[in-house]
């Protein structure tokens, strides 16, 4: 029993002192059993580690392989491997249910690292030959492989040997990441009292890594309305509220939001001529965004009724700040404001609520009746008189007589 444990002991030394790897860094090469094309000795072991630049990974073959078979490669073998994954177990000189040699077939590192182990235990009856294999760094076009789910590059891909770089469309600016494309959007202004605001490139999926700004300025006096359409898509999290992406609305110090998901906010009237609308995502995602319209409503004024003998021009049941009324007189009248006759008056409704004037009145316009009423020079007779008593004609005034000759 005592032989046998020292046997044992003997045996694993000797393993151990005869196992050693080597280091390789070179773009190809050559990697062959010990003591081929002789065979290969009983109870070794030898590891190739091959190590490429970044960028690249290694591709290796097999133009010989001649191993003891045994069941699943429990005897002698050559073991692929990265830092992580077995790559591949060969053994045999042709493959079986149980084992598997390489022929024609090609192992290709995931990776710029591979591991190769050859292992032989304590026979080799038939003088086995082992094997000889070629290794090469081969290119990785990372324009065409996907990392972590998602496109080497948002826009546009250019591989080169050894490595990419990413650019962006028209519009577009590559991040600090050079990865992502992102737009500078944080210089919008609106100051028209209605308009339409989307996410960039609505209704296609919003930039990445972009911070975007958009603001409405009006007059004081107005108030601002926003509302978002059914189409709204920002991604969200089930269990945290927006910590991705989202659309928030600022007025002052009163902030509506963050908002995300696919339900649209409700509208929102923000009481303000001023309103900010800010919108953030993140590095990640495939959302298509929001569209909102705005609408401004200013204060309202007083109704209004036109003067007697006068219209209101435009006429309407409301109006409200910025409107303008124009008041003009029926023919044969004239306005009259503060003493002064005129053909029109304007007046406007002011951001208080307020009419910037009074209605004026129309009044009839002077001499109308004195150029008409006045009868031209005739002769007449006065009934009264007696037959060849010389007669009197009336004038335009009561009891007024003007000589008829």
């Amino acid at each position: 029993m005592r032989w046998l444990l020292l046997y044992q002991a003997l045996c694993f030394s000797l393993s151990k002192a005869s196992a050693h790897a080597v280091e390789l860094n070179n773009m190809f090469g050559q990697i062959q059993s010990p003591g081929y094309p002789d065979s290969y000795p009983s109870d070794s072991e030898m590891t190739w580690n091959i190590t490429v630049p970044d960028g690249f990974r290694i591709k290796l073959y097999f133009m010989h392989f001649n191993l003891e078979s045994s069941y699943l490669c429990e005897y002698d073998y050559v073991k692929v491997e990265t830092e992580d994954q077995v790559l591949a177990t060969f053994c045999g000189r042709e493959t079986t249910d149980t084992e598997q040699t390489p022929g024609k077939e090609v192992v290709l590192s995931p990776g710029s690292f591979m591991s190769i182990t050859f292992r032989s235990d304590f026979s080799n009856e038939e003088r086995f030959t082992g094997f000889d294999a070629h290794y090469m760094a081969v290119d990785v076009d990372e324009c065409k492989e996907r990392e972590d789910e998602e496109l080497s590059c948002d826009h546009y891909c250019h591989n080169y040997i050894g490595g990419y770089y990413c650019s962006c469309r028209f519009g577009y600016i590559l991040h600090t990441d050079n990865r992502t494309c992102r737009v500078e959007c944080s210089d919008n202004l609106f100051t028209q009292r209605t308009g339409v605001i989307t996410s960039p490139d609505f209704p296609n999926p919003y930039p990445k890594s972009s911070e975007c700004l958009y603001t409405i300025k009006l007059e004081e006096g107005f108030m601002v309305s926003l509302q978002f359409e059914d189409i709204f898509d920002i991604e969200d999290h089930p269990d945290v509220s927006c910590p991705y992406d989202y659309i928030k609305v600022k007025v002052g110090p009163k902030i509506w939001g963050p908002f995300c998901g696919e339900k649209a906010p409700e509208p929102i009237n923000t009481q303000s001529h001023r309103v900010l609308i800010l919108f953030h995502s993140d590095n990640s995602g495939e959302n298509r965004g929001w569209r909102l319209s705005y609408r401004a409503a200013g204060n309202e004024c007083p109704e209004l009724r036109p003067p007697v003998h006068g219209k209101l021009e435009p006429s309407q049941a409301k109006y409200s700040f910025k409107d303008q009324v124009l008041v003009s007189c029926d023919t044969g009248y004239k306005v009259l404001k503060d003493n002064v006759e005129m053909d029109t008056f304007q007046i406007e409704c002011l951001k208080d609520g307020t009419w910037s004037n009074k209605i004026p009145t129309c009044k009839r316009r002077e001499g109308l009746w004195g150029q008409h009423s006045r009868p031209a020079r005739s002769r007449g007779y006065s009934s009264s008189l007696a037959p060849g008593t010389q007669s009197s004609c009336l004038g335009p005034a009561p009891n007024q007589l003007y000589d008829c000759e």
